[in-house]
Order: C-alpha cells, then structure tokens, then sequence
C-alpha cells in the first residue's frame, strides 16, 4: 500500500500554517517533513507527535492507498 500525507496538507492550509511551523510545533525533524512531502513512510513516533500537535486523529492525516500494479 502507498500512504499519501495530502490530508494533513489541507490541514496546514486551512490552518494556515505552513510545514516550517508543523516542525517546530510537533517537534519533528525538516527530514521527517521531507520525507512526509515525498509519501514516504515516516515513524509512528512522527506521526503521534504531529497528531498530537493539531489535535487530531491519525486517520485525520494520513490515507493508505492501494498499489498501483499495473
């Protein structure tokens, strides 16, 4: 399965914060928020931390998509 970080995206705009301001509030890494910016896999760690920042659930910011085998 692929993940796709693009809700947590339209979190950060309907915010308006941008992903400088979601490194310092959950206190993630700009390596984490690049790999997040690529979909690429990222710790839960990470993603606990940035849930618990915008006060929201994972299923709120991540979307795991089926493989394109084609």
């Amino acid at each position: 399965m692929a993940i796709s970080y693009k809700k947590l995206w339209h979190i950060l705009l309907d915010r308006d914060m941008d992903r400088k301001d979601l490194e310092k509030l959950a206190g993630v890494s700009h390596y984490t928020m690049t790999k997040m910016g690529k979909n690429e896999d990222v710790s839960t760690e990470a993603l606990r931390n940035i849930c618990k920042a915008l006060d929201c659930s994972l299923d709120d910011i991540v979307e795991l998509l089926p493989d394109d085998n084609k």
